[in-house]
């Protein structure tokens, strides 16, 4: 047993948007992505009054890439312009591959918007290998209660398993390259090994409490970046914690990422550009 050797902790970034509270621990100055994870916005925790106008992602377009969005209090309203619509609440997630493109919201629902409450949810872009750049737009959100679940270390540990096979458990969505995703709330104590392979990169952000991992104490809104040294994954929480861990192997492909589009090159940015100008995304009936 090596221990995967940890080589910078990455704090987020504060980065409000409208009255949103959104901390982003990447991409920054400090850390451009880590293959094929490329981005982490991280909304509240916060308590939103009655009548609110709750989230402000209005209609907007995404090609190339796909988005995991964590829901860990509040609900999201998504809709698109491939015909999917649902409201996922608390504990649930919603996955979106973008693909060939597409226009999508994701707004409060109406309920929300009236009775306000609290609200904390996550969004991880995931890249898409330059071969499925293209492929049909997808999306599946899910309920708590809907997606598997495995508990370790006595209960002390609950691992919502959302990608891949973890003792067993496959995830609850079909993604479109190997990749292992999960969230994982542990309470003060509990603990867990993981081993995984030396090749693979590893994104590992710590939600909410403290967490010790590998000899190294990580309080939360911090994403800790390992090296490809090693392979075992040693955590420890140190008081109520809730963590997002993925790993995959890396694309090594090149990434040009313009606003709401991550294709390979600048020519695809612009055809991008071209395609949602001339209504190939799809029309929106908001």
């Amino acid at each position: 047993m090596t221990l995967r050797s940890i080589k910078k902790i990455h704090g987020a970034e504060y980065r409000p948007i409208a009255d949103l509270i959104t901390y982003s621990p990447m991409p920054t100055r400090s850390l451009d992505m880590i293959d094929p994870f490329l981005f982490l916005n991280h909304h509240g925790f916060q308590t939103y009054p009655a009548n609110n106008r709750g989230l402000p992602f209005g209609p907007h377009p995404h090609r190339g890439m796909e988005t995991v969005t964590f829901i860990l209090e509040g609900d999201i309203m998504h809709k698109d312009s491939s015909g999917h619509e649902s409201v996922i609440e608390a504990g649930g997630v919603q996955y979106m591959t973008a693909g060939k493109g597409l226009i999508h919201a994701e707004v409060s629902s109406s309920e929300f918007k009236k009775k306000g409450g609290d609200l904390e949810i996550l969004q991880l872009w995931l890249n898409l290998p330059a071969a499925k750049k293209m492929v049909a737009p997808h999306y599946l959100g899910l309920q708590k209660e809907e997606i598997p679940t495995l508990e370790l270390d006595e209960g002390k540990v609950k691992i919502q398993h959302l990608f891949g096979e973890w003792n067993g458990v496959s995830g609850a969505f079909e993604g479109n390259f190997p990749v292992s995703l999960s969230t994982i709330y542990l309470d003060e104590g509990g603990k867990f090994e993981k081993e995984i392979p030396a090749a693979e990169n590893i994104f590992f952000y710590i939600v909410r409490g403290k967490i010790n991992v590998n000899g190294q104490s990580v309080p939360f809104r911090n994403l800790v970046e390992f090296s490809n040294e090693g392979s075992t994954l040693k955590v420890k929480a140190e008081e109520d914690s809730v963590v997002i861990l993925g790993h995959a192997l890396p694309f090594n492909e090149p990434v040009v990422a313009q606003g709401p589009f991550v294709m390979n090159t600048e020519q695809q940015i612009y055809e991008a550009y071209q395609d949602y100008q001339t209504g190939k995304f799809g029309s929106w009936n908001g």
